[in-house]
């Protein structure tokens, strides 16, 4: 098995060194086959969405079917910019010349992608790996086997199967693949097995994106609009796969006089949006296997803070169901404010004033991101310049990875590099520096055998003084 897994990137190395990959009329080829996928079989992937995680078709389609789509046609309205070399200034020391920067495709790259999103967190990095004339190979995540196996089914149905291969399987296959050797490592996941993809990836200097997660705060100033700041942070949490996603806040701080009220807003809004029993909600994803739902329940029945539980707390083992859960006032040492959530459960941390927040949330591990809702502008301007995240938002959450004009991806432990849009693009190319020159221009004084004089023209140029360049270009001092 590991015999043929090496094959087929050999095989992919030879589609790729004989510039199989390199045309703009194969990307662009390659593109309106993944879009084409993405729009015949709308039907069979919402089905295997929810297979694996139990995902509304709503969400199936807003927040996975809907960005595959868009992210190819950005992706194929943009190619030929993206790909034609950018000039650059040529500085007056290599006078005549010219200077650009030209885009190379890094060559056979492996994308290994998460659960929670497995159709658009599979072909996301993909189309970007495609648009830069790479070959790939697609892992996708066993743990949303469905999706899994549909990826396999329908990909090389669409694209050029020579050139970009899907390999299904476990931690085993994963293992195996990353023992060979890559030209980029593309992972979506969890930070213990970040670690453990980086360390592969060492052994050969490859390069890696790694996009993880963490604790993403939201701070809850007074001056608000209170419902509509409920609903966003219900949407982003509980309407983002009941919590399973790397960008649904965490935990929300707010002041302790303030916490009463966003509390009763919360309530109302997920009333209203899953019912007096969410467990029966069509709208409310499930937990995606026994073992997640058993690791929410040991952080919801832990004694630091069962007794915290505000809102919420039903549970259905047969149906791997977790109702949206809010617990006030958890201490920052238990279990649940420790490690990432991922899951329907949602502590409120509160504060005498809201500026304190801004020190708890720097004490932890930089967050994938950061939400603040306030109309303070200073507030505002001083969360943008005193906290580090991957990215935040303010007034809103989770909505910044639609726009492929922003780049998406963590900082420290949430995560390295970006992609999406234009960045998915560069995180799989080569800016490769291109300086043209002819054969006038010579300056003397740059060759052997070296002179106090010439020493004095060199420095002259290197401060970039018009002098000395004549000089230089002239031959002077002559007979030196």
């Amino acid at each position: 098995m590991e015999e043929s897994r090496a094959a087929a990137v050999q095989e992919l190395r030879a589609r790729f060194a004989a510039g199989q990959t390199r045309p703009a009329e194969w990307r662009a080829k390659q593109l309106r086959g993944v879009l084409r996928m993405a729009t015949e079989m709308e039907a069979e992937i919402c089905d295997a969405l929810y297979a694996d995680v139990g995902k509304p078709e709503t969400e199936a389609h807003v927040h996975e079917i809907s960005l595959v789509k868009s992210s190819c046609l950005f992706a194929l309205k943009n190619l030929k910019k993206w790909m034609k070399p950018k000039k650059v200034h040529a500085r007056l020391m290599t006078f005549p010349s010219t200077a650009r920067i030209t885009k190379e495709p890094l060559g056979v790259v492996l994308v290994i992608s998460a659960w929670n999103y497995p159709l658009l967190l599979s072909l996301d990095p993909v189309i970007g790996a495609i648009a830069a004339g790479n070959a790939v190979v697609l892992k996708p995540s066993e743990v949303a086997p469905a999706t899994s196996s549909l990826l396999a089914e329908l990909l090389p149905r669409y694209v050029d199967s020579t050139c970009i291969k899907v390999v299904e399987g476990g931690v085993s296959e994963t293992s195996a693949l990353l023992e060979l050797k890559w030209d980029k490592i593309f992972y979506t996941g969890n930070s213990k097995v970040g670690r453990m993809v980086l360390a592969s990836a060492a052994k050969h200097l490859t390069p890696v994106v790694l996009e993880l997660g963490g604790k993403c705060p939201v701070v809850v100033d007074s001056n608000i609009n209170l419902h509509v700041t409920a609903k966003r942070i219900a949407a982003g949490k509980w309407g983002c796969n009941n919590g399973q996603a790397c960008i649904a806040p965490d935990f929300i701080i707010t002041t302790e006089s303030f916490a009463p009220k966003l509390l009763e807003a919360l309530k109302k809004v997920l009333e209203k949006f899953y019912g007096k029993d969410p467990l029966l909600s069509e709208d409310l994803s499930r937990v995606v296997t026994p073992n997640h739902f058993n690791r929410l329940l040991d952080l919801m029945d832990d004694e630091m803070v069962s007794d915290k539980i505000v809102f919420g707390g039903q549970r259905d083992e047969q149906k791997l169901k977790i109702a949206p859960t809010i617990f006030l006032d958890v201490p920052l040492d238990s279990a649940m404010m420790k490690e990432e959530i991922f899951g329907p459960l949602l502590p409120i941390i509160t504060v005498e004033k809201i500026h304190e927040s801004f020190g708890l949330i720097n004490s932890m591990t930089k967050p994938l991101a950061a939400y603040l809702f306030t109309r303070d502008s200073k507030l505002q301007k001083q969360f943008e310049s005193t906290i580090s995240a991957g990215g935040m938002i303010l007034n809103d959450t989770s909505v910044h990875l639609t726009n492929p004009h922003l780049p998406f991806g963590g900082v420290g432990e949430s995560g390295t590099g970006s992609y999406h849009g234009r960045f998915t693009f560069d995180a799989f190319s080569h800016g490769k520096a291109v300086l043209h020159r002819g054969f006038g221009g010579e300056a003397k004084a740059r060759y052997p055998p070296y002179s106090s004089a010439k020493l004095k023209i060199l420095k002259g140029v290197l401060a970039g003084k018009l002098g000395a360049h004549i000089q230089a270009i002239l031959g002077f001092p002559r007979g030196k």
